[in-house]
């Protein structure tokens, strides 16, 4: 057990192979000792119609939890050694339904004896250990039914890599920045409108010098996002435009980190509301914006021919 001392708990799935593998080459001899033809991995199944009498490829999949190409395989495979007959369902003539052979109930009425041994064998073990192994995976079940193992790296992966993100005041020397970054989805998805050039050609003429603000996220020295909030007409309203992120650095949550930046600035200027135009095709964007806050609202007419959806957030 030197390597998992040293690798620790990276090896989990590795480990749990390891075991399963012990367990399971233990109850294939287990078979052998008590005379049952049975294999392992077949007892799920073999289980199941020992104790409903017959089911489907589908009712049995569903039963034990396994995939319906799995089973399909297994009622194949037990079928080829003789304890399992499979028949048309006469009620839906396109479905077949399998039960057991004699073989196969004769098996199931003398294994009766070796489910209590091993039972018991186990129970023992239970009873010698500190930690509960049966309780624990079904705390462990429970918990990645709720969220993946595989989400949950992501989740820390995406934690980890924002921390290495800066949140920066606009300065000049991001004007390319600012234009290219926007250029990019915009051009992806639609096209260059005059609203946009104004913005992105003149960002401290159009938005600074009329009372709005520019962020920029950095990595490594590099900006890759932007937004920018916008003074409006009306005297307590600004606009969260011009959020741009390069798909290079996505996934880092850089687009929550500068939609959470315009909003603080929103609430130091006081602010009462944020408002935003955007386009329901642009589905992350606006997944975004409702985790921000902003909610759906029927605002003024728009300048921009894509804009399809208005959003506004309420400041406390």
């Amino acid at each position: 057990m030197t390597f998992f001392n040293q690798v620790g708990k990276l090896a989990l799935g590795t480990r749990i192979r390891l075991l399963s593998e012990k367990i399971g080459q233990d109850a294939a001899e287990i078979y052998q000792v008590y005379g049952n033809d049975l294999q392992p991995k077949w007892f799920p199944v073999f289980y199941i119609l020992s104790i409903k009498g017959e089911g489907s490829v589908t009712s049995i999949a569903e039963e034990i939890g396994h995939s319906h190409a799995s089973v399909s395989k297994i009622i194949t495979e037990m079928s080829a050694a003789g304890l399992i007959i499979e028949k048309t369902d006469t009620s839906d003539r396109r479905r077949t339904k399998v039960s057991l052979s004699k073989k196969g109930q004769k098996i199931s009425q003398k294994i009766e004896s070796q489910y209590k041994d091993v039972n018991d064998a186990i129970e023992e073990i239970l009873s010698q250990t500190t930690h509960n192994l049966w309780a624990a995976m079904e705390e462990w079940e429970y918990l990645l039914d709720q969220k993946s193992l595989r989400d949950r790296v992501l989740e820390i992966k995406k934690k980890r890599e924002s921390m290495d993100v800066k949140i920066v005041p606009y300065q000049a020397k991001y004007k390319e920045a600012f234009y290219k970054l926007n250029e990019e989805w915009i051009s992806k998805y639609f096209k260059m409108e005059k609203p946009d050039r104004d913005a992105l050609e003149n960002p401290k003429e159009y938005i600074i010098d009329n009372g709005g603000h520019i962020f920029v996220a950095i990595i490594d020295n590099e900006p890759v996002g932007v937004c920018a909030l916008m003074k409006r007409d009306d005297l307590d309203c600004y606009e969260l435009a011009k959020m741009a992120v390069s798909p290079k650095a996505q996934g880092k949550s850089i687009g929550f980190m500068l939609g959470n930046a315009v909003i603080e600035k929103a609430k130091e200027l006081k602010a009462s509301r944020v408002f935003l135009e955007s386009n329901t095709i642009l589905k992350p964007a606006i997944r975004l914006y409702e985790k921000l806050g902003f909610k759906k609202i029927v605002g003024p007419p728009t300048p921009y021919e894509r804009c399809n959806i208005q959003m506004e957030l309420r400041l406390p």
